[in-house]
């Protein structure tokens, strides 16, 4: 447990916390859009008291966001101080061309589409709303190229060990970056339609708000729909894609020591225990040329073994395997879940299908594990590089890092996560559960409500409209 191995923990256990809000937050806020646009469409009050539910949800997730992400921004000075001494000049403005653009954004428009129902037009505030949506898709455009970059490096001219931009725009639309991009926006919004999906259908099965549950479930169903089928085939292209540019890391995910014979394929290993030290498989379950015929669409196709690289140059392969397969395998349960309420809602028995409804909750969180394994697929996949292929983890680190000074900072990290933030998950979990209330007021330009001078004089109008003395 030296300095590079614990800041390598601390970094992805920061990351690993972080990407969950952001992802929920970009499929929420198109969420919102939608909603309050069918309100403006039909001044319907179910649409509008979704609309109240969900953007307290939104509200506690983006705060969450924000923090952790300011957390983990830090640890690029004190321990990975050589990567930004290095790739800075490459990092640097990509990260803070999201700042500039799109956190922005979303915070110069989020205090009226959180508080200022009452004080602008509601064609006003649906576009503050939309404001909001389009800063976090532009946030994800940014991060995801900054990242990609990393993953598949262009553009850039290296001197003196120093990474300078020479083009940005081969920087910013580097080979990996539209995939990269779409299967991460993908995964954000299907991680949020199932979140969604299994509130409603946790308030179906309690008989909580039927009306409002029951449209939420149809939406949710309509948009796996599409949403999920376009995962699984955008997952294809990009497996194509880091076939291409990343071999070693596909090798990994498929625990493929060593090449077979010319002409006999590749298998697809279904079950295994991959022995990294000597480089082979355990308890190995196996289709034959399956693994050709989705890696490569060809039944005879080969990829690179990871023997046909140094041990040094592997990354580590339990992991990446293992992950891997929580990732599709919580992607297939997506997709029969989809499809089975799909043909549940044709027959008119979706309400009624406890099947269906079990197979929501279930699920409802799932989206989170599927895009931590994802993620840890495409970070621990790249190893032993940070920028692959021109700069290892080993010489990123700062110099002179004690490992005790990474360890203290690490549980500290741990202890106050694990309060302040579990405090909001508990939160969020009330909320959740608690579900849709009808009635609320929707927005009325001109409406005489003020917002008062000071924060006492809230809680004061508060309780003179409710009938208690001030």
């Amino acid at each position: 447990m030296d300095a590079l191995l614990l800041s390598r923990i601390q970094f992805g256990f920061v990351i690993s916390f972080h990407i969950l809000f952001p992802a929920f937050t970009i499929g929420l806020a198109s969420w919102l859009m939608f909603l309050e646009w069918r309100w403006l469409r039909t001044r319907d009050g179910v649409w509008w008291d979704l609309y109240k539910f969900w953007s307290k949800v939104f509200a506690i997730s983006f705060g969450m966001g924000v923090v952790s992400g300011i957390v983990m921004s830090f640890q690029f000075g004190t321990n990975w101080s050589v990567l930004s001494e290095r790739a800075g000049n490459v990092l640097g403005p990509l990260l803070s061309y999201e700042v500039l653009t799109a956190f922005f954004l979303e915070a110069g428009f989020l205090g009226v589409m959180l508080f200022g129902a009452q004080k602008v037009r509601p064609v006003v505030h649906l576009f503050c709303t939309c404001m909001v949506a389009l800063g976090t898709l532009i946030s994800t455009f940014w991060i995801i190229a900054a990242i990609s970059w990393m993953h598949t490096p262009q553009g850039h001219v290296l001197q003196g060990g120093v990474f300078s931009p020479g083009d940005w725009w081969a920087i910013i639309f580097n080979p990996s970056f539209p995939y990269r991009l779409a299967h991460m926006v993908l995964a954000a919004f299907i991680t949020t339609c199932f979140v969604i999906g299994g509130t409603a259908a946790w308030h179906l099965r309690g008989g909580v708000q039927r009306g409002m549950a029951l449209k939420m479930l149809k939406l949710s169903i309509a948009f796996g729909a599409i949403a999920v089928p376009a995962q699984v085939l955008m997952g294809d292209q990009h497996g194509l894609n880091t076939l291409e540019h990343q071999p070693i890391k596909v090798a990994a995910m498929e625990a493929h020591w060593h090449a077979g014979p010319p002409g006999a394929g590749v298998p697809l290993v279904l079950f295994a225990v991959p022995r990294q030290a000597e480089a082979r498989n355990d308890f190995e379950v196996a289709i034959p040329r399956l693994g050709s015929l989705i890696l490569t669409h060809s039944l005879d196709g080969e990829i690179l073994a990871l023997t046909s690289v140094a041990p040094a140059d592997r990354p580590p392969v339990l992991p990446v395997f293992v992950a891997f397969r929580v990732m599709v395998g919580i992607g297939m349960l997506m997709l029969l879940v989809v499809a089975a309420s799909c043909w549940a809602w044709w027959r008119g028995r979706l309400a009624q299908s406890a099947w269906v409804l079990r197979g929501w909750q279930l699920l409802s969180a799932a989206g989170f594990v599927a895009l931590l394994a994802g993620w840890w697929v495409t970070e621990m996949g790249r190893q032993p590089w940070v920028i692959y292929g021109l700069l290892r983890t080993a010489d990123a680190v700062s110099p002179n890092l004690q490992a005790s000074t990474v360890a203290a900072s690490l549980a500290g990290y741990a202890v106050v996560y694990a309060i302040i933030f579990g405090a909001g998950i508990w939160y969020l979990w009330r909320l959740l559960k608690k579900g849709p209330q009808a009635g609320e007021t929707p927005p009325s330009h001109g409406s005489g409500a003020k917002t008062p001078a000071r924060p006492m004089s809230a809680a004061g109008e508060a309780d003179i409209a409710e009938g208690a003395h001030p």
